[in-house]
């Protein structure tokens, strides 16, 4: 069972699930703007390609992180257009802020911040929110599920663990038709357009 867990499959599928509900697609940042995002977590140290990651995740709050697929080729992007520089260090490919990226960024300097305001605008209506406490309880059930469940990787763990999660699904389903019955569920407008009146 552990080794053949596809986490992307699940994030994917995830979001996917959470754009269907809410109507919204969560988008963090607009084509083409990664580069600038880099080049910012660029200028005050160098970096791999993974620590590019973190650090932007860490920047905004733990509730983005980029994929490889994205950072990656953006940053090989930066490197053939000159403003960073890659270089191998024990075994990783380290990226650095050329001096042709500093003035990109210092001409570039209002897009630049207009992208961090609103990207920690949102993060920060989400941190603010209900949902945050949903979003870090959520984190914190993958986590143990997939522990417990691999450890000690039985049927009977397995078994009871779904149990466990079919009870905690239908409470919740409870608490949503009791909202819906005072009023104060916000359905999908997907639901609503196709119910019969």
């Amino acid at each position: 069972m552990a080794s053949g867990f596809d986490w992307p499959t699940f994030a994917a599928q995830m979001d996917s699930y959470v754009n269907r509900v809410t109507g919204r697609r969560r988008r963090r940042f607009d084509a083409g703007e990664m580069k600038y995002v880099i080049l910012k977590v660029l200028e005050d140290t160098p970096r791999h390609g993974y620590d590019v990651m973190k650090e932007i995740q860490t920047r905004l709050g733990g509730w983005y992180t980029p994929s490889p697929g994205t950072v990656y080729p953006t940053l090989q992007w930066l490197d053939d257009a000159g403003l960073v520089r890659g270089r191998e260090d024990q075994g990783r490919r380290v990226y650095e802020i050329t001096d042709e990226g500093r003035q990109f960024l210092r001409d570039n300097k209002g897009i630049v911040e207009e992208i961090f305001e609103r990207v920690h605008d949102t993060v920060e209506r989400a941190a603010g929110s209900g949902m945050s406490a949903v979003h870090k309880a959520t984190g914190r059930l993958v986590k143990e599920v997939y522990r417990a469940s691999w450890r000690r990787d039985t049927d009977e763990t397995c078994r009871r663990i779904g149990e466990i999660l079919d009870r905690a699904t239908a409470d919740i389903q409870g608490l949503r038709a009791t909202q819906a019955d005072v009023g104060r569920d916000s359905p999908n407008p997907d639901e609503t357009a196709s119910a019969p009146r």
